[in-house]
């Protein structure tokens, strides 16, 4: 799924009222953590994950977990990545774009 500059932008917008479910610590992006987003993504489709180390390597570790995790990486606001997959049940869809 390839987002438009639009949705970008409006999913940035929703997820401005959101806090982080996942955080990157010392150990980097882990099965752990690629589990952790998994799971955060089939529940509430738009995540923050917070950088709170390897801050100066985050454009690249969020493409990577973007491609890891298949999310589309909406952007990056500080040291926070913005990640958004779209549920594959219909029903169950909490955003329409």
């Amino acid at each position: 799924m390839n987002l438009t500059g639009k949705e970008k932008k409006y999913l940035r917008g929703i997820s401005h009222g959101l806090e982080p479910v996942v955080s990157i610590g010392k150990n980097g992006i882990t099965d752990n953590v690629i589990k952790a987003v998994n799971d955060a993504i089939d529940v509430h489709e738009l995540i923050k994950v917070k950088f709170q180390d390897f801050k100066d390597e985050k454009k690249e570790l969020s493409a990577t977990l973007a491609e890891d995790t298949k999310t589309e990486l909406c952007g990056l606001v500080g040291n926070i990545a913005i990640l958004y997959r779209q549920n594959e049940k219909e029903e169950k869809r909490k955003i329409v774009l």
